[in-house]
């Protein structure tokens, strides 16, 4: 074998995808491979609707194809159940719904080789395929749902806390320990700190390029970022402490209002407080909203990014003080409610 062709595995959570998984198998199949040898890992939960039937019938179509069972059913035990079987000196994590520039892969190990980072990816680009989901990417892009976070500008370039999916040299996680399996959310997150913390890291390209769908209803987007919050709290618990100060600013601000709306009803200074809390948020709302709707085709989501930015951050918020409740107070974690996917 030549010396300079680089052996890469894709591993890929999978659970009741069959009507996604033969297109995402044929477009990464598609890539541009020069210089790589491809192999694709499945780990597939299970899947009761037909999944595993498609995949047995396209398995002698795509000799680097692999699939491999996940009985746990969980996002970090198939990540982690691929990586083990991974033949590739480098990793390189995908998703079934997700779509991906042709050359993500060779970006990937481009970006992996020359900036001498520990992990890499790309920006969080959100895509959208009617009114809603549209709106929802559009604030997805904005400093304003995010706190500033690196991985949701679309031209930055340089060292980040996290990155979209990711790209590592196989050695790099076996010696970072795989994913923590009790994270059932934010298994990318903790992972990614573990990086940091010691010493490695992780590097954002603008180079490397996917879509991420985001999701179709305001309550489906409410609870994912009720889990999001939720889970990092188990992040700080297990690290003892926050990646960066925006964690919390949810959380402090969903209890600020819970208190002084209780406080207000004895003191005309807790009602003041609250009155002057709101009035911050909603003229921060309405700010956010103008400069995400400043071109003149994007003026149609005035009236909904007011509540698409509610959603993100009550919901966050909400399940940050849910889970400050359960990893500290009641000394609990897998509830069904923060656990259960929210598409």
């Amino acid at each position: 074998m030549n010396t300079s062709v680089q052996k890469v595995s894709v591993i890929v959570p999978c659970r009741n995808e069959v009507e996604y998984i033969e297109q995402f198998v044929k477009s990464v199949s598609n890539q541009m491979l020069t210089g790589i040898d491809l192999e694709i890992i499945i780990a597939d939960g299970m899947s009761d609707d037909g999944t595993r039937d498609k995949l047995k019938n396209i398995l002698d179509q795509y000799d680097h194809l692999r699939v491999i069972d996940n009985p746990d059913r969980t996002t970090p035990a198939a990540l982690n159940h691929a990586i083990r079987a991974a033949k590739g000196e480098i990793i390189i994590r995908m998703d079934v719904h997700s779509e991906y520039s042709f050359d993500y892969i060779s970006e990937c190990i481009q970006q992996l080789n020359t900036t001498g980072a520990d992990n890499v990816g790309g920006a969080w680009h959100a895509k959208g395929v009617n009114y809603l989901q549209n709106a929802i990417a559009l604030a997805f892009q904005s400093p304003f749902s995010s706190g500033g976070a690196g991985s949701h500008s679309l031209a930055y370039e340089g060292l980040v806390d996290t990155v979209y999916l990711g790209c590592w040299k196989k050695k790099t996680l076996e010696a970072i320990g795989l994913f923590d399996e009790t994270f059932v959310r934010n298994q990318d997150d903790e992972l990614n700190l573990r990086i940091v913390r010691s010493g490695g890291k992780i590097w954002q390209s603008p180079t490397i390029k996917s879509w991420y769908y985001p999701r179709a209803s305001l309550l489906t987007l409410f609870k994912q970022y009720m889990q999001y919050g939720y889970w990092k709290v188990r992040v700080i618990q297990k690290h003892k402490t926050p990646a960066s100060i925006r964690h919390l600013v949810p959380g402090i601000f969903i209890f600020s209002l819970i208190a002084l709306s209780l406080l207000a009803l004895f003191s005309k200074t807790a009602q003041l407080t609250l009155v002057t809390l709101l009035s911050c948020y909603i003229l921060g709302t309405a700010l956010a909203t103008i400069h995400a709707c400043r071109r003149l085709d994007q003026l149609l989501y005035l009236p909904i990014l007011p509540f698409i930015f509610t959603a993100f951050h009550f919901g966050y918020g909400y399940g940050f003080l849910r889970g400050v409740a359960s990893f500290y107070l009641q000394k609990r974690s897998k509830q069904k409610l923060f656990t259960e996917l929210t598409r």
